[in-house]
């Protein structure tokens, strides 16, 4: 008699092979079995007949969970994503990132403009040269980290490879600072991820934003609007362009579509990047239109 049965693995929401399903795995990795399975339906001699399901206590799921790990591991060694070598025997953080490279990543440290949040040079002032030449329409942004190096390598990985389970070891960056410069969740009403066009979220499949926001809301206790802010044009990614066609690129590109959820509220806007600002103060230009009162940025990087 032959008992047949299928195990999945759901870990990677974007397997398409047993090194991406498996060697690049989140912490969570579980198993799944198939409803032939519980139900315990076997075949003999071409005849089908239900089994008593008492007869598969004998299998230990943690166990073969265990072996499967085991296994991937020896064809397929857990590697830093940031430097590719093997973490076997190495801390690491959440089996991702070897300790070294998260030690390499370049934090943003204070004094910090006032209005981009970028650390201040040499400044007597407390707002940075290139602010002062331009309107922002947030009343602050933050972020904990300099977009080089590997912070510059792990948000492109991220974003573009598939790997949208990076976006719960990067928010810790996020919140870690939050925590060390006491920035005033406590006047936080809302968390808004700044949205994707439903073109690009179709190709990506994921909004990295939205990642993000949602582990921030989690930790603090915050409610997520994922839907509050709507991209109206899918414009050139910004990437591609100079730093004076960004505010042209983005202008009047967003909607608010719940105004009675934003209007007198303090918003948390959360995106992975701040260059120029340009997408950030439209969106809180928006949001404002829509009767927010204030609108704070929380970047990982600028």
């Amino acid at each position: 008699m032959t008992l047949r049965f299928r195990l999945s693995v759901n870990g990677e929401r974007h397997s398409t092979t047993l090194r991406t399903a498996l060697s690049e795995r989140t912490h969570s990795t579980s198993l799944s079995v198939r409803p032939e399975f519980i139900e315990g339906r076997s075949e003999s001699n071409g005849r089908s007949r239900t089994i008593d399901k008492s007869c598969l206590n004998c299998y230990d799921m943690n166990m073969l969970r265990k072996f499967l790990n085991t296994f991937v591991d020896i064809l397929y060694p857990k590697i830093c994503l940031a430097c590719k070598t093997k973490l076997k025997n190495k801390s690491s953080i959440d089996n991702l990132v070897c300790a070294g490279c998260w030690e390499k990543i370049k934090r943003n440290p204070p004094p910090f403009c006032c209005s981009c949040g970028r650390h201040l040079r040499n400044s007597i002032k407390n707002i940075c040269a290139d602010c002062v030449r331009k309107q922002l329409h947030f009343d602050r942004a933050f972020s904990p980290c300099a977009y080089e190096g590997v912070t510059k390598e792990l948000i492109h990985m991220f974003k573009y490879k598939d790997k949208d389970y990076l976006g719960f070891t990067l928010s810790k960056l996020m919140i870690e600072f939050i925590k060390d410069y006491n920035l005033p969740m406590e006047f936080v009403d809302l968390v808004i991820p700044i949205p994707l066009h439903k073109a690009r979220l179709r190709e990506r499949e994921f909004n990295q934003a939205e990642i993000l926001s949602n582990h921030i809301a989690s930790e603090f206790n915050k409610r997520v609007l994922p839907d509050a802010l709507m991209r109206l044009r899918n414009t050139k990614t910004q990437t591609e362009l100079e730093i004076s066609e960004r505010f042209a690129n983005v202008q009047g590109g967003f909607s608010a579509a719940k105004n009675e959820d934003i209007k007198g509220k303090n918003i948390l806007l959360v995106d992975d990047v701040l260059t120029t600002g340009a997408t950030s103060s439209e969106a809180a230009r928006t949001l404002k239109n829509a009767g927010a009162h204030i609108v704070f940025v929380l970047t990982l990087a600028n």
